[in-house]
């Protein structure tokens, strides 16, 4: 095993209103949040985990921060900026390391991505999801059209230049022309990445309890495969199941996730992921969901939700997992270094999902077919154990 490159999560759990569709760890925004007490909880729990984690993240530098959520850009600039210099306090960043910072139109005040600029964040990315603002309001948004224009030309003025878009398409009663329409607008802005997704109705979110009329497979499938040629027409790589982007503009963070590398997760919720080349083993370790219990135990082991290690019969499902997301695959020497499993455990498996056209594999390379990208789960799930 090779020790991959080591990224940092950073997770702000608040948002001013939960979205029907999401699943992820947010929750509605107290009347004043406790910013100085979660920055400090964040750095506790940084600590905590390079105590544990000594050996592992040794001399490994950061290639990557990403602030997610929630929403972050609740959080001030000098928040943001406070926990930057704690975590530079604490490991080295690696050169032009990328700085993420996810935010929605809706919640962005008039001058302030100077300031983030100025605290380190070179990259955001916009939560837009449409700019339709029908289907804003179906999706339970809480910004117009306008407001994505108004904040993505005010983050051009600050100098940013390199931002995401992300984008939904099968949405409730869309059609094609209005998926289309969508990344249309997109493009417009001239981002430097769009991540564009299919709605799916998740277990236990509103939507799932009450699902709206969305378009049906076959239509959803001409949506995705319009807009991939929409994109592709503009100059944008599709490198991902969801990601496109613009030459020289990858994102480096979910990147890394793709191709196995690890990660720390700093926050309530956050998950983290580590490889001990020393030992060849490989660890997930999350942290507590609840805000307010991960702000009273942060730094302690009450704050951990779990630590384990990945199974080795495992660890080819896990690998595959991200890997044959990439469009083009992954060189095959990947899966050794990463997991630290010779490629010969999982050479019946690669066999039969070649048989069956669902992936091409050469000398060097393996990378799913067409046909293996419609049915990519079933992919993944031949390297089950």
């Amino acid at each position: 095993m090779i020790a991959p490159p080591l990224a940092l999560y950073v997770h702000i759990p608040w948002c001013v209103r939960k979205c029907p569709y999401c699943d992820f760890n947010s929750h509605t925004a107290p009347q004043g949040l406790p910013e100085a007490e979660y920055v400090a909880a964040l750095l506790a729990d940084l600590d905590q985990d390079l105590r544990d984690y000594a050996a592992a993240t040794a001399g490994r530098p950061l290639v990557s921060v990403f602030f997610g959520g929630g929403t972050p850009s609740l959080f001030s600039p000098a928040a943001i900026g406070a926990i930057l210099d704690g975590v530079q306090a604490r490991l080295a960043f690696a050169e032009a390391a990328e700085i993420t910072l996810e935010t929605n139109p809706g919640t962005v005040e008039h001058g302030r991505f100077e300031d983030y600029r100025r605290a380190g964040v070179d990259r955001l990315s916009f939560g837009v999801q449409s700019f339709d603002d029908d289907k804003l309001v179906r999706l339970g948004r809480i910004h117009s059209s306008a407001e994505v224009r108004t904040a993505v030309e005010l983050a051009c003025a600050a100098g940013y230049d390199n931002f995401n878009l992300d984008l939904m398409y099968a949405l409730p009663q869309q059609t094609l022309a209005d998926a289309l329409a969508d990344v249309d607008a997109a493009l417009a802005l001239e981002p430097a990445h769009i991540s564009h997704y299919q709605l799916t109705l998740e277990p236990n979110t509103a939507f799932a309890h009450a699902p709206p009329p969305l378009p049906d497979d076959d239509l959803a499938w001409d949506m995705q495969e319009a807009c991939q040629q929409r994109l592709a027409a503009a100059g944008f790589e599709h490198y991902e199941t969801s990601a496109y982007a613009r030459p020289g503009r990858r994102s480096a963070h979910n990147l890394n996730y793709w191709q196995f590398g690890d990660y720390l997760g700093i926050g309530a919720g956050a998950h983290a992921k580590i490889s001990d080349a020393a030992t060849g083993r490989v660890r997930r370790r999350w942290k507590i969901r609840a805000p307010k219990a991960y702000l009273s135990h942060a730094g302690t082991p009450r704050g951990v939700g779990a630590d384990e290690a990945i199974a080795a019969e495992q660890l080819p499902f896990e690998f595959m997992l991200n890997a044959l997301r990439l469009e083009h695959g992954y060189p095959r020497a990947l899966f050794a270094q990463r997991s630290g499993l010779p490629e010969t455990r999982i050479a019946a498996a690669l066999d039969q999902a070649q048989q069956r056209g669902w992936l091409q594999v050469d000398a060097g390379h393996v990378r799913p077919t067409d046909l293996g990208k419609r049915f990519l789960n079933d992919v993944i799930a031949a390297f089950l154990p």
